[in-house]
């Protein structure tokens, strides 16, 4: 049994998309709830996470500063300095800390994702590959049936089945022989009769040969013909129930790309690519990722970040309603990440802050009593 990804999706996320539409009929609502559900139970994880980098940022000074003197004493002893080094860590803690908490809560965030992506929300691709052989080698292929991995299909509003598809002849043919693609369930119950079950839905499957296209022929109705001996990619397609279905402003939550071949431009999903890297900056900012301590080159890498995770979205194109998840993600981490920040130092680290403007305001003080210029010794002449 599958405990990994799609087991957080098959058996977390689409129960809390089917709960939600039962109240609501609105998939667009769904995947607000059951973002926001997510969130909520990963909030412990997150918060350790802000919290334990708030923290690096008030040491990271002081931490630095004793690494450096450590160094310098004991630049002649390794073996002692790389000791006091691990008593400092030990201290102050572990810089990567905060990437644990983030780690554990990766394969939910993953699992999330994943369904978002698939159906009903999108198309769904089943991958099957086929290896054409000559006509004379026909009596050593021994007919084995092929099955792809089988996928989470909507049929109806709340109603769905893990469909495989398979080539019951095997995935090996000669030249000049036929077969034919079938989608059915687990249990071996056709895909055309789950349709035929709910006519008021056109979940009509598609065919596209993506390697080997002078090799073999397929129909609407996934019949292949074998042509030509070579490896065959044939990537079939079942539509996402929900894919065409808008939500607020987004006209179709399976749409993916916000530039369309003909050059059509959908606003709505530029506006949330636009959204989202907006998010991200006053996230950062809340956070005080941005405070680079006066380094020119960090902080210019703290800019551009927002830009390119968000532009990564032209050129790598996500369905619109995988994109909506990731604005409402933003804004309840930067909603909670602003929650955080106003929070009170500890006792410990209110005191490290004041060390620091201490000697801040020493420097300062005693830079401006340093001369500048050294006053001319040359009197005036009169006259």
């Amino acid at each position: 049994m599958d405990f990994g990804i799609g087991f957080l999706s098959n058996n977390v996320m689409l129960p809390i998309i089917d709960f939600f539409y039962g109240i609501v009929p609105s998939y667009g609502l769904a995947i607000v709830a059951l973002t926001l559900i997510i969130r909520f139970a990963l909030y412990p994880l997150s918060a350790g996470s802000i919290r334990s980098m708030r923290r690096m940022r008030v040491v990271q000074p002081l931490m630095q500063k004793r690494m450096a003197e450590i160094k310098e004493r004991y630049k002649d002893e390794p073996q002692k300095q790389q000791e006091e080094m691990v008593n400092v860590q030990k201290e102050f803690g572990n810089p990567l800390a905060g990437c644990l908490p983030l780690l554990l809560q990766m394969p939910v965030l993953l699992a999330l994702f994943a369904t978002l992506r698939g159906s009903p929300f999108a198309g769904v691709n089943y991958s099957v590959n086929l290896q054409v052989l000559p006509s004379e080698q026909i009596e050593r292929i021994q007919p084995q049936a092929f099955a792809t991995s089988p996928q989470n299909i909507y049929v109806a509003d709340g109603e769905h089945a893990r469909i495989t598809a398979i080539l019951p002849s095997g995935n090996k043919l000669a030249v000049g022989e036929t077969t034919k693609i079938q989608y059915q369930t687990l249990e071996g119950k056709p895909f055309q009769v789950l349709l035929a079950e709910h006519p008021e839905n056109k979940l009509i499957p598609q065919w596209k040969v993506i390697k080997g296209e002078d090799r073999v022929k397929i129909d609407a109705e996934g019949n292949i013909e074998a042509l030509q001996p070579g490896d065959v990619t044939i990537q079939g397609t079942i539509p996402g129930l929900a894919a065409d279905k808008g939500f607020l402003f987004i006209d179709a939550l399976g749409r993916v790309g916000a530039i369309d071949p003909d050059g059509a431009i959908h606003w709505d999903i530029v506006s949330m690519i636009v959204f989202f890297g907006i998010s991200l900056y006053v996230s950062q900012l809340l956070s005080g990722q941005n405070s680079s301590g006066g380094n020119p080159q960090q902080e210019t890498v703290n800019k551009i970040t927002p830009v390119i995770f968000s532009g990564m979205f032209l050129f790598f194109p996500l369905p619109a309603g995988v994109l909506m998840y990731m604005v409402i993600g933003n804004i309840f981490q930067t909603i909670q990440t602003y929650i955080l920040s106003r929070e009170p130092l500890s006792e410990e680290l209110q005191k490290i802050v004041a060390t620091q403007e201490k000697e801040k305001e020493a420097a300062a003080a005693e830079q401006k009593t340093l001369p500048f210029e050294p006053k001319s010794s040359k009197k005036k002449t009169t006259g």
